[in-house]
C-alpha cells in the first residue's frame, strides 16, 4: 500500500503507508468543535528526538493554541530522501550537519538547535561485562550499529576507527532507535547510541560512558523547508527551539547546549 503525491521535482512520488503511520500529532481533540481555525505544522524529525519533540510539541502548542504541530520521525538520512520525493512537511530537524547541508537548495537557514553524544548500551546488569570501547571488538558479543549512511552510524563507525576497534555487527539497523530496540530486546549485548536514547531507557539497558577524547559529538540542524505551504508558522516554530524554554525541555532530556 502506497499513498501518492505530486513530487516537488515533478511526477508522482510513492511514498510507503509506513511513513503515514510514523506521523505523531502532539494535540488532540476535535478541531472543529471549537470552530477556531487551526495552522498545521508537520515537522520531519531525527528519530533520537522523539521522546523529547513529544515534550516539546505540547509545551509548543500550549504557547501557540492556533496552532497543531506533527512530527514524522526516522533516520535522518530517510527524512532527506522525504524531502527531495517532495513529501508536503513545513520544517526539518536532523542529526547532523552534513544532512542537512545536502539539503541546502530545499531549506531555510538552518541553525543548530542541540547537541549529543554517543555511549554504549547494553542489556540492563551488562551481562557482557563491557566496560569501554574495546571490548565491542570481543567476537563473542553481538554488536549492533547503526548503518554507515545514518549519522548516528557514522559517528560510531568514527570513533571505532579513530581507535581502530576492528567491530563486526550482527546487523547495522536504519536509526538509533532501531539499535536501542536491539538491545532492550536482547538480541543484541552491546550498540552505539546517542545518550539522550540510553537515557530514555535506563529501566532497559545500561548506560557506559565513553571518554570525551574518544568520543563524537553530533550536532542537531533545524531549518524550514522551502515548499512549506506555512512558511511564517514554520520559521516561529524552529526559531521557538533556541528559546529559553525549548532550550529548557531538550537539556533535561539530556541533549546539550548547541
Amino acid at each position: 500500500m502506497s499513498f501518492t503525491l505530486t513530487g516537488r521535482r515533478g511526477g508522482a512520488v510513492a511514498l510507503p503507508a509506513v511513513l503515514l503511520a510514523t506521523l505523531t500529532a502532539c494535540g488532540g481533540g476535535d478541531d472543529s468543535a471549537s470552530g477556531e481555525a487551526k495552522t498545521r505544522l508537520t515537522v520531519l524529525a531525527a528519530s533520537s528526538l522523539t521522546d523529547v519533540f513529544a515534550t516539546a510539541g505540547a509545551a509548543y502548542e500550549k504557547e501557540h493554541p492556533g496552532t497543531r504541530v506533527t512530527f514524522s520521525f526516522a533516520g535522518s538520512q530517510e527524512l532527506a530522501a522525504q524531502v527531495g520525493q517532495g513529501a508536503p512537511a513545513d520544517a526539518l530537524v536532523t542529526a547532523d550537519t552534513r544532512t542537512m547541508d545536502g539539503l541546502a537548495a530545499d531549506t531555510g537557514r538552518p541553525t543548530v538547535i542541540a547537541k549529543n553524544r554517543l555511549v554504549i548500551a547494553t542489556a540492563e546488569g551488562n551481562p557482557g561485562k563491557v566496560e569501554r570501547l574495546a571490548d565491542l571488538a570481543d567476537p563473542a558479543l553481538k554488536v549492533v550499529l547503526a548503518a554507515p549512511e545514518v549519522p548516528v552510524g557514522r559517528y560510531g563507525r568514527q570513533i571505532l576507527d579513530a581507535q581502530k576497534i576492528d567491530v563486526k555487527p550482527v546487523s547495522q539497523e536504519p536509526n538509533v532507535r532501531a539499535v536501542l530496540s536491539k538491545v532492550e530486546l536482547g538480541e543484541a549485548d552491546a550498540g552505539l547510541v546517542y545518550r539522550t536514547d540510553a537515557a530514555a531507557a535506563t529501566d532497559k539497558v545500561d548506560a557506559i560512558d565513553i571518554p570525551d577524547a574518544q568520543n563524537a559529538i553530533a550536532s542537531y540542524p533545524a531549518a524550514t523547508l522551502k515548499s512549506s505551504e506555512n512558511s511564517k508558522a514554520a520559521a516561529a516554530f524552529v526559531s521557538w527551539l533556541s528559546t529559553p524554554e525549548a532550550q529548557k525541555i531538550l537539556r533535561g532530556a539530556g541533549f546539550q547546549k548547541p
